[in-house]
């Protein structure tokens, strides 16, 4: 008989030689299929003496993925007895030659039963699991919903832009008549030819709807350069990048098409057509039916079905982080169609202006329940036309923010958005708010207006929006110690609900236990949103700002790692509740969460999550506060 490895040495001895007659020895010559995920029940608790096990999961394309090693010392199947009914949850493999020692799945209940601290080890290696994103991605998978439809195909987000073949570039010179640009692009049967300056490097480019809107509608001369009527907004992306992220990108910048760039050089082209017609039931098709709403009324409609397609994405083992990017991409189409109908409805604006986003939405990271928080800076213009200006924008918001609390963004409670004549403002009284925030700050100020640091340009003059953010880094580079002292001390408000016990802390509402999950999450966003101010990173996300601080080693790539998982486990967790209370309770969203819906392997996934959190508001303590207590 080996020695038992840990945690069974802290079992009493009386217990571990008694344990010595239960342990019955396997040997498997040849390798061989043990377990399938998720399918097989596992034979017991196993103790690998010689040889090893390979454990992994399989995709839907049949691929190994996460491929895991156990060789001698090494055991299996704790945490498939403890939190999966006795399923595996790997498929394993036995290695040729392998000699093992099984205990039985009910003797090893009976000692987890009795002894915690020796089912603590394995209660924390599975939360410990739990925070590798892949890990969670297949377990989650576990829960797979046979009637979904292909809404959330899995090449949509295993499937690299590469693989789908880009289209030649068709190209001419900067110089070259568009009479024959034109006839180039019917010759090639493109929509979209690519123009190249004095270098070959490609400068800009022209559509089939360019030359309608610009040379038939406004009359241009044929014979004029192309260069005239060219656009200069080039987006790019990695021959690697995922289809969605493709996708995302193009709806986000509004492009309808991508060059695709791969070891530095541009290799082809993708158009967003392409790319739908390839992914014919996916949710940007649904995007794309967003865009081409008319009324506000279609939009409501369109708004209401956003609930199903998370829970589908959720479901398929999608990545929170991927679902947030489709709840906002959802979002701000559907505000840019407002913003159009109430421009068309009241007139052009008679000056320069930004319509930006705040709080979740201006961080990326909306949920079902949401309301109103944006705001509109417009330029400064002469004093006998500053009323003209404000009547305006006022006018103009006041429509917006209804039209969008008529499809289902409810006025914000607080007052923070444009409707509020408080929000809508000249870029140069926009300064003096940003002035008064941060050099009079007091911790009541910083705690009330912090959500106007994560806020982020969807419609109109951005250069505005990227003035006001020089001007905020000129300020940031004063000496600002309550600023930050204060904004700190704000992001340590909200404590994670871990009792002296190391248990969730809850609260009664009705008859249910519950905790707040948007205030568990608080933190993390306060505390990212802090360290990025303080390094003058102007990035809004919560993850891209922990992996810019990670980049400028402000913090470390495990704690980025354990952040950005903990963060999108909670996310992935609220948004899931939300979806099931409209789809199924057909009751409002909300973010309390009911701990008897918890499953033992959730309850373990948050206690850890949230010890992870506490680490990191002991981290901002010491840098902005300079105490520990």
């Amino acid at each position: 008989m080996v020695n038992f490895p840990y945690p069974f040495t802290i079992l009493p001895s009386t217990l571990q030689s008694s344990l010595k007659d239960q342990f019955k020895a396997e040997e498997y010559k040849k390798s061989r299929r043990l377990y399938l995920q998720n399918q097989s029940t596992i034979d017991g608790f196993d103790l690998i003496v010689e040889g090893g096990y390979e454990g992994y999961f399989y995709d839907r394309n049949q691929q190994k993925r996460r491929l895991e090693n156990y060789g001698p010392g090494t055991w299996f199947g704790g945490i498939s007895i403890l939190y999966n009914k006795g399923i595996s949850l790997q498929t394993v493999d036995i290695l040729p030659g392998t000699k093992i020692l099984r205990l039985s799945k009910e003797a090893f209940w009976q000692i987890c039963t009795e002894h915690a601290d020796f089912k603590d080890h394995f209660i924390r290696e599975f939360g410990e699991r739990m925070l590798d994103e892949e890990f969670v991605h297949f377990i989650k998978g576990a829960t797979y919903y046979p009637q979904q439809s292909n809404l959330t195909s899995d090449s949509f987000y295993t499937q690299q832009v590469g693989s789908l073949n880009p289209r030649e570039i068709i190209s001419c010179h900067i110089s070259t008549p568009i009479r024959e640009a034109a006839k180039l692009m019917a010759e090639e049967k493109t929509s979209c030819i690519f123009i190249s300056g004095q270098g070959q490097d490609i400068v800009g480019y022209v559509t089939d709807i360019t030359l309608r809107d610009q040379v038939i509608a406004k009359s241009v001369n044929p014979e004029a350069p192309i260069e005239v009527i060219m656009k200069k907004d080039i987006v790019y992306i990695d021959a690697e990048a995922y289809i969605y992220e493709a996708l995302l990108l193009m709806f986000q910048t509004k492009t309808r098409y991508l060059l695709v760039k791969a070891e530095g050089d541009f290799i082809g082209f993708i158009s967003r057509n392409k790319l739908l017609s390839e992914q014919s039931q996916s949710p940007f098709l649904f995007i794309q039916s967003v865009k081409q709403a008319t009324t506000v009324a279609e939009l409501k409609d369109k708004w209401a079905q956003v609930p199903a397609i998370v829970e589908q994405l959720l479901h398929r083992g999608v990545k929170s982080e991927t679902v947030n990017q489709v709840i906002t991409t959802v979002s701000d189409t559907i505000a840019l169609r407002v913003i159009d109908k109430v421009i068309h409805d009241i007139g052009p604006a008679p000056s320069k202006f930004v319509f930006i986003t705040l709080g979740s939405e201006g961080r990326k990271e909306q949920t079902l329940k949401t309301d109103q928080d944006n705001a509109i800076i417009y330029e400064d213009k002469a004093n006998e036309q500053r009323e003209l200006v404000r009547s305006y924008f006022l006018e103009f918001a006041e429509q917006v923010s209804d039209h969008l609390n008529t499809i289902g963004f409810s006025f914000c409670k607080g007052g923070f958005m444009a409707k509020n004549p408080k929000w809508t403002h000249s870029l140069s009284h926009w300064k003096r708010n940003y002035d008064e925030w941060m050099m009079e700050s007091t911790q009541e100020t910083v705690m009330k207006y912090s959500t106007f640091f994560d806020n982020r340009a969807i419609y109109g003059d951005v250069s505005i929006l990227e003035e006001l953010h020089t001007y905020m880094r000129s300020q940031l580079e004063e000496p600002l110690e309550r600023f930050f002292f204060n904004m700190a001390t704000n992001s340590l408000q909200y404590e994670p609900p871990l009792t002296f016990f190391k248990g969730i802390r809850t609260f009664t509402m009705g008859e249910q236990k519950v905790f707040d999950i948007k205030k568990a999450m608080t933190p993390i966003v306060d505390i990212t949103r802090v360290f990025a101010l303080k390094h003058q990173i102007f990035l809004t996300n919560t993850g891209e700002r922990l992996e810019a601080l990670a980049a400028q080693n402000y913090v470390t790539e495990e704690e980025l790692q354990e952040l950005k998982q903990a963060y999108y486990y909670l996310m992935g967790l609220r948004l899931d509740r939300q979806a099931q209370q409209i789809m199924l309770d057909k009751e409002e969203p909300r973010n309390f969460i009911n701990m008897s819906s918890l499953t033992k392997i959730e309850k373990v996934t948050l206690i850890e999550i949230f010890k992870v959190i506490k680490n990191f508001q002991m981290k901002v303590k010491i840098a902005f506060t300079n105490t520990i207590f």
